[in-house]
């Protein structure tokens, strides 16, 4: 069983900036992209963003050019414990949510693609 743990979230004064980390505890046989969601209470969780060796790197509408997705080549490379960043700047209070890391991809050369996700960390910005 793998796990994500997500770290660096955090309170943040509006106009702030956070990073977020997020790490596996083992190799994947393969990934296909790693991604950022984020969820408030009583809404459904939304894409941030993504990175994958064959979409390249993606992005929300309602983050793009204040966020950054980063890897530790972790989708091109055979990462023993994959890793991805989410560089948070010039944040709103509307970007207040918990966040979460998730893996597309298969965890042993005969599982299924699975998506697997992390606990989450809270990120609230206070205007």
């Amino acid at each position: 069983q793998v796990q994500l743990v997500e770290s660096g979230g955090g309170s943040v004064q509006s106009g702030g900036s956070l990073r977020l980390s997020c790490i596996a505890s083992k190799r994947f046989f393969s990934i296909r992209s790693m991604a950022w969601y984020r969820q408030v209470p009583d809404k459904q969780r939304e894409f941030v963003a993504s990175m994958s060796e064959l979409e390249g790197v993606s992005y929300s509408e309602a983050i793009k050019g204040r966020f950054t997705i980063s890897g530790d080549d972790a989708i091109l490379g055979n990462s023993a414990k994959p890793t991805v960043h989410l560089q948070m700047n010039s944040l709103k209070p509307e970007d207040t949510a918990t966040y979460y890391c998730n893996v597309d991809g298969w965890i042993t050369e005969t599982a299924g693609r699975m998506h697997y996700w992390g606990k989450g960390t809270l990120v609230t910005v206070s205007s």
